[in-house]
């Protein structure tokens, strides 16, 4: 497989979700389902997954790739926030082990028309669902400055977040900022040159930054965990990969939150996350920002 498009951490979410005869799982965020496949090949004829994903092409794309697997791979285009009503539509009330890869996918990042990379030029969308809500461009030339430095302040962790916004609200003062490229120029004229040449694009915060607002990627996190620790069978495993240090925030502290010492619903099976292999991250550098946090539901009756 391409390596671009190989799934990120892929042995540890086999390791840690095949084994102890479980056999449904959900994928909600199958994107071109690197990791459904494995698991579909690793369960065994028996096996099953249900594939959740925002994006219409991801789930076209997977549909292809998992045909061989007939009536075991179910894919459906829609948010993990509503991961309880896609089960219930299926008959399912809990499965055995569930993963989610946060992020965007290669794919997603070298399709231009997406918006979604600095290294394309490309209109402004970003959105994961690109039939619903409110585009990059729409952000970008609506919000306060005030709203924009702040965004990308907190979502990007970028340190020149203030004079970005002014820059890009001097930019949309004179026309509305359509493409990535137009974005990429408003953030290089605004930052010192030193920073404009560094290891990583200048760029590269605030573009996260914008997606992540786009998208309401880190609002939709804890409820969805919580919703997926709830339809997990005892001693079903969650699986979570972020690529970025709020989204692993929010998992730790939920994970910590529902392995509380009162009635716990969880067991966290990872004290620190782990990340991936020098190999891995040598071959697939999308990888070396990646952080996976493993947690297994406990088998006290009053989480059945």
């Amino acid at each position: 497989m391409d390596d671009r498009h190989a799934p990120v951490m892929h042995q540890e979410v086999l390791q840690w979700l095949l084994g102890d005869g479980r056999k449904v799982f959900l994928d909600c965020t199958v994107g071109y389902s690197g990791h459904a496949e494995k698991l579909l090949v690793g369960s065994g004829p028996e096996g099953r997954l249900i594939g959740l994903d925002r994006d219409r092409s991801a789930i076209e794309a997977s549909r292809q790739r998992l045909s061989k697997f007939g009536a075991r791979a179910t894919l459906i285009q829609g948010h993990f926030m509503e991961l309880k009503q896609h089960l219930s539509a299926q008959g399912l009330s809990q499965v055995d082990g569930i993963v989610f890869d946060l992020g965007v996918s290669s794919p997603q990042l070298d399709e231009p028309t997406r918006g979604f990379s600095f290294q394309h030029d490309g209109p402004l969308d970003m959105r994961m669902d690109q039939s619903v809500g409110e585009t990059a461009a729409d952000l970008i030339n609506q919000w306060p400055e005030a709203q924009l430095a702040d965004a990308i302040f907190q979502f990007g962790e970028e340190r020149f977040s203030r004079r970005i916004a002014r820059a890009i609200v001097r930019v949309r003062e004179r026309h509305p900022l359509a493409t990535t490229k137009e974005l990429v120029s408003a953030i290089e004229g605004s930052v010192p040159a030193n920073y404009r040449h560094g290891r990583l694009h200048c760029a590269t915060r605030t573009f996260q930054a914008i997606r992540i607002a786009v998208n309401r990627e880190l609002d939709c996190l804890e409820p969805a965990l919580r919703d997926a620790v709830d339809v997990l069978s005892p001693g079903g495993r969650l699986c979570v990969i972020s690529f970025h240090s709020l989204e692993d925030r929010i998992v730790k502290h939920t994970f910590r939150a529902l392995s509380g010492k009162d009635d716990p619903a969880l067991m966290v099976l990872t004290k620190r996350p782990q990340v991936s292999t020098s190999e891995e991250s040598g071959r697939n550098p999308r990888s070396r920002s990646a952080k996976l946090r493993a947690a297994q539901r406990v088998f006290e009756e009053g989480h059945s």
